[in-house]
């Protein structure tokens, strides 16, 4: 069997090159376990509606999987072109030396954003680079250099998010005293290292999940869940890398806010009067695959209501409990209240 003989040969080593992020919602502590599950079934394809971090996408892709992955978030999007449907495309010595090297007249960054995230010198960096990564002229070398970029920042910034201006969350990590040039450098290192050919045509797509017309043996559903008791909204977190990867193109900065937020993108998911039907929809559309969700104690539908929901359009629907808790949001008031807690899920439905 084809997939037995990739398993030998398997990219075993390979996901510890996975340039992980601390993104809200990421699998990638429970990744092994998720495996311990979608082993036992059998598909060769493997779509990732939701796919944020990329983490799942990334281990599958190193299982041999034909991986499909979406995200309506730019970064997310640009992270798995870069090293999922990318397979042999690298950041030269040459390109780094451009991008470095190279002046340039940017300087939206240094006046819209003066003395909100970085300092003055980091936010002419950050112009020079992002204008530079325009004239790469092959798209997965800019995908590389983008996420290389999105990287940094989110190392270089306490928490890893932009809700808040300045460093009053400062932990005293050795990544914030870190410049952004060599957090630059080091993560096209890491995303270059990523870089890997499965032998399978793998693709990226930046669309909404009910735009998206794929379809795979197996589809992984992680949508941001709607609760009452934590915030899903990755915009007000991602807010600046997200503007970073577009260079705010087509986004409306609310300039009234100190943060200079653009509007969040809407999500059906992301209110309870709308979370029902959108379920509904999603799995309707993929009903003809196998499903598998991940999910969390606190969200909405509820464990019960989701299982209803998915024997309307499946026969069998089995839930893992993954022996895994953890504090959802990372507000200081959050941690460690016993009431914020919460349990994961897996739906698989057949």
């Amino acid at each position: 069997m084809i997939d037995n003989q990739i398993e030998i040969k398997e990219f075993i080593n390979q996901f510890e090159y996975f340039p992980g992020t601390r993104f809200m919602g990421s699998k990638n502590k429970i990744i092994y376990e998720l495996w311990e599950y979608f082993k036992e079934i059998e598909f060769e394809s493997f779509l990732d509606v939701f796919a944020g971090s990329n983490v799942v996408s990334y281990f599958m892709k190193t299982k041999g999987k034909r991986v499909i992955t979406n995200d309506f978030m730019k970064i997310s999007y640009l992270a798995s072109k870069a090293i999922i449907e990318n397979a042999n495309v690298k950041i030269s010595k040459r390109d780094l030396t451009f991008l470095l090297d190279t002046s340039s007249s940017e300087s939206f960054i240094s006046d819209k954003f003066e003395g909100l995230y970085f300092s003055d010198e980091e936010n002419r960096f950050l112009d020079q680079i992002r204008g530079n990564i325009d004239l790469l002229e092959d798209e997965f070398k800019q995908s590389i250099a983008i996420s290389a970029l999105v990287r940094a920042c989110m190392k270089k910034r306490p928490r890893g998010i932009f809700t808040f201006i300045g460093h009053r969350y400062d932990d005293g990590r050795k990544d914030i005293r870190k410049s952004l040039k060599d957090h630059f450098i080091d993560n096209i290192s890491s995303f270059n290292n990523a870089v890997f050919d499965n032998e399978k045509k793998c693709e990226s797509n930046n669309m909404l999940s009910q735009e998206l017309n794929k379809t795979a043996d197996l589809v992984y559903l992680d949508p941001p869940y709607y609760s009452p008791k934590s915030d899903n909204d990755y915009v007000r977190r991602y807010h600046f890398v997200e503007g970073l990867a577009k260079k705010w193109d087509g986004l409306e900065i609310q300039e009234h806010t100190i943060t200079k937020k653009f509007k969040s993108y809407h999500s059906p998911f992301s209110k309870r009067e709308s979370a029902y039907s959108a379920f509904h929809s999603l799995i309707e559309r993929h009903k003809k695959s196998i499903i598998a969700i991940s999910y969390s104690s606190n969200s909405i539908p509820t464990k019960n209501e989701l299982i209803k929901i998915l024997k309307n359009y499946k026969e069998d629907v089995v839930v893992h409990e993954i022996d895994h808790t953890y504090s959802f949001g990372n507000q200081n008031n959050k941690k460690g209240n016993k009431a914020n807690r919460v349990k994961e899920y897996l739906f698989i439905a057949k």
